[in-house]
């Protein structure tokens, strides 16, 4: 089984604001035109035009409609998922070959795919459904975090950032070190109350999703329906109007 390193000083990752994500998948698009060319390729689709296609996704988007509530209206929340970097990657810790590992540098869990035996044993120890298979190369792969990206010299200082967060047409997408206190994104997630998925399973997930904001659409219409219209206090020529369009 394969060790992991000591809790790097540096976490790099993700924080996604639900609030604002509207579902374009965007995101997973743009991943994959990333890494298909990138460290990760190919990123094999299989029977694309056909009545049953799949392949190999990084980053996927998911819609749940959430019920009304007495003060909530009907919402639908849109929720991207790939690889959250966790600092106990049971990912990690499970494979036999060291295949899968978490860099000490920053925090990001790769795969080594000249050591996976395809053994899938990493896909059963994530609760998360990060990591997918690829049938055609018989491989595991999964988010690398752009991290052929995140430090090319050749680009764009502005553009070394995951290509999903580069593609966001809402920036509900950032990224940045999450174990520096002074950063941006560490403040963000502070204020906006940033949750990490399944605390209870000890496995510390890295990336942190920004909860939807409450709606008070239900109050408004509430008092919109107390409200009744006292005909005999218009101007003469809405009343009129009034008695027409009540016929």
């Amino acid at each position: 089984m394969t060790m992991l390193p000591p809790p790097s000083k540096k976490k790099l990752g993700l924080v996604i604001d639900l609030d604002t994500c509207v579902g374009c998948h965007a995101c997973a698009v743009a991943c994959k035109e990333w890494n298909a060319g990138g460290m990760a390729a190919p990123l094999t689709d299989e029977n694309p035009y056909g009545a049953d296609p799949h392949g190999v996704w990084f980053n996927r988007v998911h819609s749940y409609t959430i019920d009304a509530l007495e003060d909530q209206p009907e919402m639908t929340l849109h929720f991207p998922r790939s690889c959250l970097h966790c600092e106990q990657a049971p990912c990690v810790t499970v494979c036999p070959t060291g295949a899968s590992y978490k860099r000490a540098e920053d925090g990001i869990v790769l795969i080594d795919e000249d050591k996976c035996i395809g053994c899938k044993l990493c896909s059963w120890a994530c609760p998360y459904g990060a990591r997918e298979y690829s049938q055609v190369e018989g491989v595991m792969k999964k988010c690398t975090l752009c991290v052929d990206r995140i430090y090319n010299e050749h680009i764009p200082e502005e553009s070394r950032k995951p290509a999903c967060v580069q593609a966001c047409p809402t920036k509900a997408r950032h990224f940045g070190d999450l174990a520096d206190e002074e950063s941006d994104i560490f403040k963000l997630v502070k204020d906006r109350g940033g949750v990490e998925l399944m605390p209870e399973l000890g496995y510390q997930p890295v990336n942190r999703y920004l909860p939807q904001r409450e709606r008070r659409v239900g109050q408004q219409q509430k008092q919109i329906k107390e409200e009744t219209l006292d005909a005999e206090k218009l101007p003469p020529m809405l009343r009129w109007l009034d008695r027409v369009l009540s016929r």
